[in-house]
């Protein structure tokens, strides 16, 4: 049973993570009704961003405690994101207002390649190191209940506890506040959204801030775990059967899809992978995504769209 619960917490700390990245496809998705292949992207950008201010504080400006310059580091990240949202609305989006979804969809991926080149041309094409102090040694827990106790990552948890705080606070955001169903209003008819005094350029504005926050939050916890380099992009791929099964409009989707498909892919791993030789952990999001694709397309939170001709 001990053993079990650990597979179990492992896979749910790992879906809390998938969720975050989930979280920046859902935001942009509410807002333009576009999915974003530049979510990657921003992520890696992000992570570059914070890892090199990071290097770059402690031989520049004589800052030689590791905290502060984390800290430090990750607000000037933040603050290049929120240029790069509005560089973003001002250079293309402001131009694509009540265009299809295909062209919108074509945007994210020339600002997916755009921050990919300029990513590697600002901050370097190496691998980076972010060290934000989480320790990364393992903890025994529920020694009294189980024999042995169960093996828990502190820095899986630490990470976990920070993702799920972001999204209940965008839970909130899209929820309580006026600017969130401002934004639920946009994605559902951007000229309706118009018509009655929504500004689209700000709301675009904003939603691309958040999203790049989120972006940033989830390239420091995956740059800490994995390093930053050019392949932290392939992350967002593994977000993709996350928002395929919560549903591409729902921040609750984007939980639930996390967590089941991080349970998922360390139970059948564990469980089923020595019957087949293993490898299941790979593929099983995707499989998962598929049937969600033949039988649920709007996934298990998403809205059902009908067309009426």
């Amino acid at each position: 049973m001990g053993f079990f619960l650990e597979t179990l917490l492992g896979g749910l700390m790992a879906g809390m993570l998938y969720s975050l990245v989930a979280l920046g496809f859902v935001l942009i998705y509410k807002a333009s009704g576009v999915f974003n292949f530049a979510q990657g992207a921003m992520v890696l950008f992000a992570a570059l961003a914070m890892a090199r201010f990071a290097e770059w504080l402690p031989l520049y400006a004589g800052i030689d405690n590791a905290i502060v310059a984390n800290l430090i580091a990750f607000v000037a990240a933040g603050a290049v994101m929120f240029i790069v949202a509005w560089l973003i609305e001002r250079l293309a989006l402001r131009y694509l207002v009540n265009q299809e979804g295909t062209t919108l969809l074509m945007a994210t991926l020339g600002i997916s390649y755009f921050l990919d080149g300029m990513g590697q041309t600002i901050f370097g094409s190496d691998i980076y190191k972010i060290d934000v102090g989480m320790p990364k040694d393992p903890v025994m827990a529920f020694e009294s209940v189980f024999d042995g106790g169960v093996m828990l990552n502190k820095e899986d948890l630490y990470a976990a506890v920070i993702a799920a705080v972001l999204v209940g606070l965008l839970t909130l955001f899209f929820q309580k506040t006026v600017t969130g169903r401002a934004l639920r209003a946009v994605a559902d008819d951007h000229q309706a959204a118009q018509s009655i005094g929504i500004p689209l350029n700000r709301i675009w504005f904003i939603v691309w801030c958040v999203a790049g926050v989120v972006a940033l939050v989830a390239g420091m916890i995956w740059g800490s775990k994995l390093g930053v380099q050019f392949s932290l992009t392939t992350v967002a791929m593994r977000a993709l059967p996350v928002v395929i099964l919560g549903g591409l409009t729902s921040v609750p989707g984007a939980i639930v899809g996390g967590l089941i498909i991080g349970v998922g892919e360390k139970l059948s791993e564990v469980y089923l992978g020595p019957y087949v030789g293993g490898g299941i952990e790979i593929w099983f999001a995707y499989v998962l995504a598929l049937v969600f694709l033949l039988f649920r397309p709007q996934g298990l939170f998403g809205e059902k769209i009908i067309d009426r001709v």
